[in-house]
């Protein structure tokens, strides 16, 4: 074929030349280049964004946003008092019925940290009801986990939360932006 160059080399010594061993150099070649796209297609991209493109969130937990000691205090001195808060009306409203053991696992918010804008708070409780066979001794065991949202308006800041739930009886304080309060949204939840 004139003007079409075709390049072929011998295969070194230790490569198998049969049709096989082709086909799993072939396989080996694809497979490999599988990987390099998949992976490629899972890592963050590294370029900068275009002009006049916003960049993307990057969201941590609240109390890693917090700098100041007086924020961080703040912070640790709600999550005590929204749990002492759950644990005085929980056996009066929550706790009642078959999940008569309900505790308050951890309180998470996510925070924007250019912003400072919280994404969402979301506060894990769990339960558990056993049954005991009186034939046999077994012992069964039902247990539940609740993840609750709480109410919280777009555009609320860290520390507009924190200053809402400054004080004794954080669970019943107003969201910021809100009439609704922590107690509300676990109303809806538990």
């Amino acid at each position: 074929m004139p003007g079409r160059i075709i390049a072929t080399a011998a295969a070194p010594a230790s490569v198998d030349t049969s049709i096989q061993g082709r086909g799993r150099v072939i396989m080996k070649g694809f497979a490999t280049a599988l990987c390099f796209v998949l992976a490629s297609l899972s890592l963050p991209s590294s370029a900068a964004p275009a002009a006049g493109t916003a960049t993307a969130a990057n969201y941590v937990e609240l109390g890693d946003y917090l700098r100041g000691e007086a924020e961080i205090e703040a912070w640790y001195e709600a999550l005590y008092r929204l749990r002492d808060n759950f644990d005085q009306i929980c056996g009066d409203t929550f706790c009642e019925g078959d999940y008569s053991n309900i505790q308050a696992l951890r309180l998470r918010c996510s925070v924007d940290s250019a912003s400072g804008l919280v994404g969402r708070c979301l506060w894990s409780f769990a339960a558990s009801n056993e049954e005991i066979d009186p034939a046999t001794g077994a012992i069964r065991v039902d247990a539940k986990v609740w993840k609750c949202r709480l109410p919280l308006v777009r555009g609320t800041s860290a520390q507009a939360l924190l200053a809402a739930w400054a004080g004794e009886r954080p669970l019943y304080a107003a969201l910021p932006g809100t009439t609704k309060s922590a107690y509300e949204g676990l109303s809806d939840c538990l």
